[in-house]
């Protein structure tokens, strides 16, 4: 039987900020798709019935006490490793990237759901885990161990965007809990050389070509360069109010690449110009210290790091995603949350806000 308690909690400011950024990036799948040849059902119909499927899936995340989930926590990071080596050994292998794992009926990326496990994880890691003054350097090297096995598995896949979110989210909750001075300064001074040796070693060419494209766009107008230099001229000649709905030349025309996925926010920038942008990032800002403001009041110590864990998620996809399209950072294939078209991103981000509508709900519980 369902506590009356927690459907007069139910927290319908954080459902209706996912609602109206959703929204708009439904709209917004319909113009940048428009000058596609589609067959079969259409972009935006498809993202309306994965946001269908994400807030059933957020409702029955949001119905489970989350506290269950701490005692479940290491065998679910332990089963997505699995899968996260089943997908290098026997995974689907698209455009270049062996990424997805074919169950029969359907295909999963476990990659992503890495993301929700590894919050789960380090929330009862450092639930369970006391430091006097911050973590020193002895007290990290078990969390940078839980870290080291999943990043790995996923760069080789390789995806070096999800990897990046990964070790962000963690650093986001390590922090969090607090860390020393001195164990910063120690790994940053090891973190330097360990750059160079990835950069020299490790990193694929087509890697090394999206740094350097973003340090020197115009190296490769026609060939690495071409996504960012299209973005940004989408982004800039929205100017002050943008063109107008569907009337973005760089996405009808189609020199905009990936522009109802990665690029949904140069299309968007065109059309809408500043001020569109203003609202949707006045809307992620909301959402963001909404999440923040939930970890805050939690009354409990697992479910506030859950908490900064989902937001931490969501922050670092927005800053990263609309950092890339105006050339703050290199191309690595974010999307952007609730916005871009993807069904993967949409449930991923649905369980996120189905944890902090749970931990939300139960505030008054403890």
């Amino acid at each position: 039987m369902i506590d009356r308690r927690l459907l007069l909690n139910f927290d319908w400011i954080l459902l209706g900020l996912v609602l109206v950024v959703s929204l708009l990036g439904i709209i917004n799948i319909y113009s940048a798709t428009t000058p596609y040849k589609i067959i079969g059902t259409a972009y935006y119909l498809k993202q309306c019935y994965w946001l269908l499927a994400g807030i059933t899936i957020s409702l029955m995340v949001s119905s489970i006490d989350y506290h269950i989930m701490e005692d479940f926590s290491y065998w679910l990071y332990g089963f997505l490793v699995l899968l996260l080596v089943a997908v290098l050994l026997i995974g689907r292998r698209s455009m270049g990237a062996t990424r997805w794992l074919n169950l029969g009926l359907f295909s999963v990326q476990p990659s992503e759901l890495m993301k929700i496990g590894i919050i789960i994880t380090f929330a009862r890691f450092y639930n369970n885990f006391h430091s006097t003054g911050g973590l020193t350097v002895k007290d990290v090297l078990t969390p940078l161990a839980l870290l080291a096995l999943p990043a790995a598995l996923i760069m080789k896949q390789p995806d070096l965007g999800t990897a990046v979110l990964v070790i962000l989210i963690v650093l986001s909750m390590t922090f969090y809990i607090g860390v020393r001075w001195s164990t910063v300064v120690t790994f940053t001074c090891i973190t330097i050389p360990m750059v160079w040796f990835a950069w020299a070693r490790l990193l694929r060419p087509y890697q090394k070509n999206r740094v350097l494209d973003f340090l020197d766009p115009e190296r490769s107008r026609l060939g690495s360069g071409y996504h960012i230099i299209q973005s940004k001229i989408a982004v800039g000649s929205g100017g002050f109010s943008g063109k107008g709905y569907i009337k973005g030349t760089q996405s009808q025309l189609r020199f905009l690449p990936e522009q109802h996925t990665d690029f949904a926010f140069s299309v968007f920038a065109e059309e809408w110009g500043f001020l569109g942008c203003l609202l949707l990032m006045i809307l992620y800002l909301f959402l963001v210290l909404w999440g923040l403001n939930i970890a805050r009041r939690c009354n409990d110590r697992f479910g506030g790091l859950l908490a900064v864990g989902v937001t931490a998620m969501l922050f670092w996809h927005i800053v990263i995603n609309m950092g890339m399209v105006i050339g703050l950072f290199p191309v690595v294939g974010v999307p952007l949350p609730f916005f871009s078209y993807g069904g993967t991103s949409m449930i991923t981000s649905m369980v996120g806000i189905g944890l902090l509508q749970n931990i939300s709900m139960r505030r008054f519980m403890f």
